[in-house]
């Protein structure tokens, strides 16, 4: 295998352009793949700068998952799998929760990119192992991806559609031949793919559900499997990669256990009596008023908020297009009206939450105020199917502010759309039916927050009701788009690409499982992903996801909810961990259980 090479020149050969794709032999092999400019650690590094390479080993973290589960396997469309399967299988590259976008060397100690971005190849580390002993190869990673593009989940075909073919050169090299797409980022995330066992599901069916402690090379292993009750991890303490960079000071805790609760209350309660370590908080009620208790108070129990670095990305009120109902503009913009946030914010929140308006909020992706001439030239082609508000007003989800002006603004448009009001209910004429909407839940703590809205759509004449279903039906009844609200997100990252494709594209709009819930079928709106994920520079990107953003948010299609730019966390003071903590992503791994003070609190628990 080559060795890598050292220092900005190289990476710089590496990402320059040439007319032609250049010869393997002469592109550089290096230790990160940066999406623009070069990687902030060189390769010499010993470990992240938030890791801390002295940490002690051992102990437990405990903490809630949410409904039950029945499979192990997280990649397939079958079953519910358990929380945290992906700890037990390692990927290529890694990313540091310091930079936006950069992979580092994991599986692989090499990569080489074409300078045209048309193939990439890995080196594998001759010393990788799995969980048996057996070496993980180049053909391993064949089988991976074969495997999940024909047999997984919708996304993995979606995320890895623009590879042409992939071959193991050797034993230790893979090589990808990549499609004419322009996806910068598609050889970063060909590093995120999670490297499969061939030998191990050779006489296994992968698509078929099972309960089974699966084989993978990562640092940890499934130790324990109740379903529906608890899945345990526990530590490899011969983990091979246990040396790598990307490793050193993370992995440090003995057993990750998920104990499994149907109700956030029950597990509040367990939290607070100690039989759960961590517990990251959704609740601004619970944050603001349910901590004050004993342990609390002693200052056996801590409460932190870390600052996210990430985009807030949308979570929202998810309005179904293949709804007969949604698909007219006025009654989706009619809908969006009468969420009154500040209402919220002020009586169930404790004024903690910002309002989300973008897409890409919290970012420099988020479109303000009138279109730039950035933008402009990306949508002036498709004036004639775009509103013209799009290009001569600003951006709509707070206007008007107060309730009233909306709620007039509100009955305007469904009265414009076609409705009619009898005896205080919405008629459609044409079928003398009434306008209905269902918000479809699995947890009963989202009531409260979905109440206002359909007392606010009440008084427009729009019935409504809250259907909360146990988490296995509210799963297949997203996976088949029986919905007629549900409330979802749409995560982003600091670097949005290929995966833009399944929240949006057309051809994702009626394929089960996927993550475009709304149902979008748009040319436009795909003519703009597309844009978003050949964007060449920095600021290409953030322009085409700000023409995006804005096109977006004049249609309609969600109820945009609320954010807050950091994490919640509340923990039983045996932890430890190295500040400042990362500026982008939070990373428990690099956390670690100190004795004395897990010595401290277990001496507490067997007092009382």
């Amino acid at each position: 295998m080559r060795q890598v090479a050292i220092g900005a020149c190289l990476l710089g050969a590496l990402l320059a352009t040439t007319s032609e794709a250049a010869d393997v032999s002469s592109v550089p092999t290096v230790h990160a793949l940066p999406l623009y400019g070069e990687p902030a650690l060189p390769a010499d590094f010993r470990h992240f700068p938030h890791a801390n390479p002295d940490a002690p080993s051992g102990g437990d973290l405990i903490r809630a998952a949410q409904g039950s589960f029945d499979s192990t396997n997280p990649f397939i469309v079958r079953g519910t799998p358990a929380s945290g399967l992906t700890q037990i299988y390692d990927t290529l590259l890694e990313s540091n929760p310091g930079e936006p976008f950069t992979m580092y060397g994991l599986l692989a100690e090499g990569i080489r990119l074409d300078p045209e971005r048309r193939w990439v190849e890995f080196d594998l580390r001759p010393e990788a192992r799995f969980h048996d002993g057996e070496p993980v190869d180049a053909q391993d990673v064949v089988f991976s991806f074969e495997t999940l593009t024909t047999k997984g989940q919708p996304f993995y075909r979606a995320y890895y559609s623009d590879v042409d073919s992939v071959t193991a050169i050797d034993s230790d090299t893979v090589h990808f031949d990549l499609g004419d797409s322009e996806s910068r980022e598609l050889p970063l995330i060909l590093g995120q793919m999670p490297i499969l066992p061939e030998h191990y599901w050779r006489d296994r069916d992968f698509e078929a559900v099972t309960r089974d402690s699966l084989l993978g090379s990562g640092p940890y292993r499934i130790a324990e499997v109740d379903p529906g009750r608890r899945i345990v991890y526990e530590r490899v303490d011969d983990y091979w990669g246990s040396e790598v960079p990307v490793n050193v000071g993370r992995h440090n805790i003995g057993r990750l256990i998920y104990d499994y609760y149907r109700d956030q209350t029950v597990a509040l309660e367990a939290f607070k009596a100690g039989n759960l370590d961590f517990r990251l908080e959704n609740s601004a009620s619970n944050w603001a008023t349910a901590y004050d208790f004993p342990a609390r108070e002693q200052g056996f129990v801590r409460q932190l908020q870390v600052h996210d670095g990430q985009p807030a990305g949308m979570q929202a009120y998810i309005m179904n297009l293949r709804k007969a109902k949604f698909q007219d503009r006025r009654v989706r913009e009619a809908i969006t009206l009468a969420f009154d946030f500040p209402w919220l914010n002020r009586n169930l929140f404790y004024d903690a939450y910002a309002r989300t308006d973008s897409y890409f909020e919290n970012s420099e992706m988020e479109a303000t105020g009138l279109p730039s001439e950035g933008e402009l030239a990306l949508l002036e082609p498709f004036r004639d199917q775009l509103p013209q508000s799009v290009f001569s007003e600003p951006l709509p989800m707070q206007q008007p502010q107060e309730m009233r002006p909306r709620l007039r603004k509100a009955l305007e448009l469904l009265r414009e759309a076609g409705y009619e009001a009898r005896d205080g209910v919405m008629i459609d004429p044409e079928n003398n039916e009434p306008l209905h909407v269902e918000i479809l839940l699995y947890s009963t703590q989202f009531e409260r927050i979905a109440q206002p809205l359909l007392r606010r759509l009440a008084r427009l004449g729009v019935q409504g009701n809250i259907r909360t279903v146990d988490v296995n039906q509210y799963l297949n009844r997203l996976r088949s788009f029986d919905f007629d609200m549900v409330v979802g997100s749409f995560p982003q990252s600091l670097s949005p690409g290929n995966e833009q494709r399944e929240f949006w594209g057309s051809e994702y709009a009626e394929r089960p499982q996927s993550r475009n819930l709304i149902g979008l079928q748009d040319p436009v709106i795909d003519a703009l992903v597309d844009r978003l994920i050949a964007a060449d520079s920095r600021q290409a990107l953030d322009t085409a996801a700000q023409a995006l953003d804005r096109v977006l948010r004049w249609g309609f299609y969600v109820v945009p909810q609320f954010h807050l730019a950091a994490h919640r966390i509340a923990v039983w003071d045996k932890f430890a961990w190295q500040e400042p903590f990362p500026e982008y992503t939070l990373d428990l791994s690099a956390w670690w259980v100190d004795p004395e003070r897990e010595a401290v609190i277990e001496d507490r628990q067997r007092s009382r």
